[in-house]
């Protein structure tokens, strides 16, 4: 009887370890089918000899260099000993074919400032690649080598990628060609910070340097990323990498191919995420939508009439639910397009249309102008406040406003307002001036929250004000 059980129990064990091996996926098609469209990508730059830079030592002619001084000078050796030479190419990157002639596709950083890049083959050969174009802002390099009838990916649709499925990297990490990691989709539209014109895929495939530029598969064998970031705190994999989706970089290579260069969508706002508190204070049922905190001049936005303190709530009919959701959204229309932009303005929705502007080169957006201002006041907030003057103006980049001098305990304080803060709007309405700030300040009411705007060194938000 203990023989039967025993026997039953290892027939059971073996059941239940063969159903978790059919349920887990199969890479071996998949890899032998993908891997020769993947190559490994190296630069070569400038770099000046070693001992350049070291103070020179003229012997007499036909005299020997005693040995020993060899390591303290540097002797002239003849024509050209000491002229700059180029390093040995370095493997930097990944990159996959995307077309039959020749297009390969990478990461800007991967090729960046390069003099010369090198594409290794799965055949082993090397070819010299000419850069077509790179993207800073999408992190994305377009490049081409000459060859013909080249083993290319299939490209997926990534829109339709799921968070759970199962993925796979091919890549070049620490210049191992050809690596293989798996794992599954953590998240998509992942907003990163300084990347906001890419919504990433998030996954938990390993990638290591090396990997910046490969391709990212799902189980049909087609791309839907090009593998570009982690999230480390030792230099190495923990678990969190970052693709740019295909849906992303083929806008990209498209205008690339065209042209060499990319041209963004622009409204021309600053924005902040919507917080538990201010959702209260703007009347809104939940935190949702990207909060303008300033429209810049001479902008999109400007124009259409879009005020600091709108909530964006949709854009073209695709909902914003978080503020990082807006930049992908508007970066993605051609400018000179109208776009219909859903708002919350006094409670209340509306929509506006907007045409949309050409983005400006990093750095232009936020240059602006300078206007008027006043005197000195205590208040309900408990804080202390004087008019701006132009010094003021010029140097916190603000037009208009009152400028926080001195915070003590209340309202002021608990909301988080701090000395060097210029007040610009106070439930909705705008501060120009002192007199302007009492006058909202005393029609304030009671154990309600409002929103607040303020700038603080350069950078506008809105904070909740809620008055006992």
């Amino acid at each position: 009887m203990k023989l039967v059980r025993a026997t039953f129990s290892l027939v059971l064990f073996c059941l239940c370890i063969t159903s978790v091996q059919a349920a887990l996926p199969d890479f071996r098609d998949l890899v032998k089918q993908a891997s020769p469209a993947v190559v490994n990508i190296s630069t070569v730059q400038q770099a000046q000899t070693q001992t350049q830079g070291m103070p020179e030592f003229q012997l007499p002619e036909g005299q020997e260099i005693p040995e020993i001084f060899k390591h303290f000078f540097r002797f002239p050796q003849g024509p050209g000993q000491n002229a700059p030479r180029r390093k040995a190419p370095q493997s930097l990157g990944s990159g996959f074919i995307i077309s039959e002639d020749g297009y390969i596709l990478t990461n800007h950083h991967v090729v960046a400032e390069a003099e010369k890049v090198i594409v290794r083959l799965s055949d082993r050969r090397e070819l010299e690649a000419e850069v077509i174009g790179s993207d800073k802002r999408s992190d994305v390099a377009l490049l081409k080598i000459e060859a013909t009838e080249l083993p290319v990916v299939k490209v997926g649709d990534s829109d339709k990628a799921e968070v759970g499925e199962w993925v796979l990297a091919i890549g070049s990490p620490f210049g191992f060609d050809h690596s293989v990691t798996a794992g599954i989709i953590s998240a998509t539209d992942r907003s990163l910070t300084n990347e906001t014109y890419v919504p990433f895929i998030q996954t938990d495939v390993a990638i290591n340097p090396g990997n910046s530029g490969g391709p990212l598969f799902n189980l049909s064998g087609e791309v839907i990323g090009i593998n570009s970031q982690i999230y480390t705190r030792s230099g190495g994999f923990m678990g969190l990498s970052f693709s740019i989706p295909m849906s992303v970089a083929m806008e990209v290579v498209d205008q690339l191919k065209d042209k060499g260069s990319v041209s963004r969508g622009w409204l021309g706002v600053i924005i902040q995420e919507v917080s538990r508190d201010l959702a209260e204070s703007f009347g809104l049922d939940k935190p949702e939508g990207a909060l303008v905190a300033k429209v810049l001049p001479g902008s999109p936005a400007e124009a259409a009439g879009l005020r600091e303190g709108d909530i964006i709530y949709s854009f073209n009919g695709q909902s914003i639910n978080r503020s990082g959701d807006l930049p992908h959204q508007v970066g993605r229309i051609s400018p000179e397009t109208d776009a219909k932009v859903g708002i919350v303005r006094g409670g209340k929705k509306k929509f506006i249309t907007v045409t949309i502007g050409l983005l400006p080169a990093p750095g232009e957006e936020l240059k602006t102008s300078a206007s008027k201002s006043k005197a000195s006041s205590a208040n309900r907030l408990n804080i202390q406040i004087s008019a701006l003057d132009d010094q003021l103006r010029e140097r916190l980049g603000v037009t208009s406003g009152v400028v926080v001098r001195r915070v003590e305990e209340g309202a002021g304080a608990e909301s988080g307002l701090m000395v060097g803060d210029v007040i610009t709007m106070l439930n909705g309405d705008e501060i120009d001036s002192v007199d302007v700030f009492a006058g909202v300040v005393a029609e304030l009411p009671d154990k309600k929250a409002v929103p607040m705007r303020i700038v603080r060194r350069g950078s506008p938000m809105f904070v909740p004000l809620k008055l006992k």
